[in-house]
């Protein structure tokens, strides 16, 4: 019997998570599922489709540590699968995600964007350059 599991969700320490959620929200598309405590809340999970990103308030001295801070040659914090990273890119820009992401082919098969967030997370919405879809 072979054992189904659910797609990975990145969790991410952010500086201030009303910033955070908008980002996600009004720039990328994001919907809030979660947020706790309702009187004054520092966790959140945002989802769109299939993807979910926790987000988490711990206190104002302990930072978020993005990978590009760790090794700039191993930037991102998350891939995320993109059927169409064209028409993604073209979403982000009209909703003011600056700078105004790109598609670029990688030389190591991909295709996609990055997209920064606020707190420095770099995100890779893209696919393999010869998956059909």
């Amino acid at each position: 019997m072979s054992l189904t599991i659910g797609p990975i969700s990145p969790f991410f320490v952010v500086r201030d998570l009303q910033c955070s959620l908008g980002f996600y929200t009004k720039r990328l598309g994001f919907s809030v599922i979660h947020l706790e405590p309702a009187d004054d809340p520092f966790f959140a999970i945002v989802e769109r489709g299939v993807v979910r990103l926790l987000l988490k308030f711990i206190s104002s001295d302990v930072e978020p540590l993005p990978n590009v801070q760790l090794h700039e040659w191993a930037p991102w914090d998350a891939f995320v699968y993109a059927e169409s990273p064209e028409i993604l890119a073209a979403e982000a820009g009209d909703s003011g995600v600056s700078p105004a992401p790109e598609v670029v082919g990688r030389d190591d098969g991909l295709i996609g964007l990055e997209v920064t967030d606020p707190d420095g997370y770099v995100l890779f919405f893209g696919k393999p350059h010869d998956d059909a879809g």
